[in-house]
């Protein structure tokens, strides 16, 4: 029986599109570059950090946007000792509920502690903003207590 010859072709894998953001996280993320704060107003009057396209009790389409401060309080929180390569933080620090002033609706982002000690449900926290800012949620580089 003659050996077959086998065939192959180098091949890159790539997804070669582009997503657009839409109105409502596009604008969130063009508020972070631009060093502020947006959430969205829910059917039930409640504003919601980040915004979201639809109201999660009655898939209305929202569009009633809210600034709100890069200032807040832990609702609740907890305590990483041992950070990961993938972490925001080779420092221990806290992952967080925040619930900005303005807002009604908690974020989750991370917390820069200097221990475990420091940190306690209702502490006052403020965003801590990246050098440069491009319009990434990355942009808040963390939170710091107040």
């Amino acid at each position: 029986m003659p050996e077959s010859e086998i065939l192959n072709q180098a091949f890159e894998l790539g997804y070669t599109y582009t997503r657009s953001t839409g109105p409502v996280v596009g604008r969130f993320l063009t508020g972070l570059r631009d060093r502020k704060i947006v959430g969205i107003r829910a059917s039930d009057g409640r504003v919601v950090v980040p915004p979201m396209e639809y109201d999660p009790d009655t898939a209305a389409e929202l569009s009633e946007f809210v600034d709100v401060s890069s200032e807040g309080e832990i609702v609740s929180w907890a305590w990483v000792k041992h950070p990961r390569e993938a972490h925001p933080s080779t420092e221990p620090f806290a992952w967080a509920m925040i619930r900005l002033d303005g807002a009604d609706v908690p974020m989750v982002h991370w917390v820069q502690a200097g221990d475990e000690s420091d940190l306690h449900t209702g502490a006052r926290v403020r965003a801590r903003w990246a050098d440069e800012t491009v319009g990434f949620i990355t942009d808040i580089a963390g939170f710091e207590l107040v």
